[in-house]
């Protein structure tokens, strides 16, 4: 079982370059409640704005993810500028989701310090500083790859600020998030969480609270909130949701619809058709 394609799969992953070549001066970006935005500096020197309190400088070819991005700045030099490439990354049909939501609002990362990524960049910079048919869709997918290889390094590097990629990177609760994942339908309970993580059962509530910031039952609860809203998306009906995802019945799955987000099913569906029909 892959924990981190499992929540991929369960979250698509969808990049779009809207970007590449060389900036000089300043260029502005929108704040964007549904998208992250990744900007890949190749070459040439940028100063960051907006994105924390203090204006700062890139210096060497660096990757920077914004999961979250409030309006921001790159400023490059007028005569040299700056070679990038910037796309937006979403996870799923909405902004608020366990990928983005495990991250701090910035993740900035050397290129020197994404090994094995070489042969990707060489091949991403080659499309994005090229025109060659079919150039869009290539620079999107190896967006995407790039993107997959850096919540790797988050994991591995302990940059997450809690929440699922935390979980999963932590080697107790990793396999019982990735049990949660794969089947919500089953009647999970603390004993057997502890189990599976080969745990008291409060040593396990307890490292379970510090890593993800949850305690396993809100968790869990949560995490089969947004199964349901995943399946109801797909047109399916709430009786067959709430089984799929192990609630009782569909008045069970209602109740706990509104204790998380104010809404019924049916009402939520009905919020999401606009968006779904932009």
């Amino acid at each position: 079982m892959d924990p981190l394609a499992n929540l991929l799969n369960s979250f698509s992953l969808h990049a779009g370059v809207f970007y590449t070549g060389n900036i000089c001066g300043i260029h502005d970006f929108e704040r964007d409640t549904q998208r992250g935005h990744l900007h890949l500096i190749r070459s040439g020197d940028v100063q960051v704005r907006g994105v924390t309190r203090r204006r700062f400088s890139v210096t060497e070819p660096t990757l920077m993810f914004l999961p979250r991005p409030d309006q921001h700045r790159l400023v490059a030099d007028e005569g040299t500028g700056a070679d990038v490439v910037c796309a937006t990354v979403q996870f799923g049909g909405a902004g608020t989701n366990p990928i983005t939501t495990s991250l701090p609002d910035l993740v900035m990362v050397p290129l020197s310090q994404l090994p094995g990524v070489d042969a990707l960049l060489d091949l991403m910079f080659d499309e994005a500083f090229h025109e060659q048919p079919g150039r869009q869709g290539v620079l999107d997918r190896l967006c995407e790859v790039l993107m997959v290889r850096l919540l790797r390094h988050c994991m591995a590097q302990g940059l997450t600020q809690g929440g699922t990629l935390a979980g999963l990177a932590d080697a107790r609760l990793g396999p019982v998030l990735a049990a949660l994942h794969e089947s919500p339908e089953l009647e999970w309970d603390l004993p057997g969480m502890a189990q599976l993580a080969g745990m008291s059962r409060a040593r396990f509530a307890v490292r379970f609270r510090e890593v993800t910031g949850a305690t396993p039952g809100d968790y869990l609860a949560g995490w089969r909130i947004q199964a349901a809203q995943r399946l109801l998306t797909r047109g399916e009906a709430i009786k067959q949701v709430a089984q799929a995802v192990g609630y009782g019945s569909a008045s069970a799955l209602s109740r706990a619809f509104v204790r998380k987000l104010g809404v019924a099913p049916g009402e939520w569906v009905a919020q999401q058709e606009p968006q779904i029909a932009d």
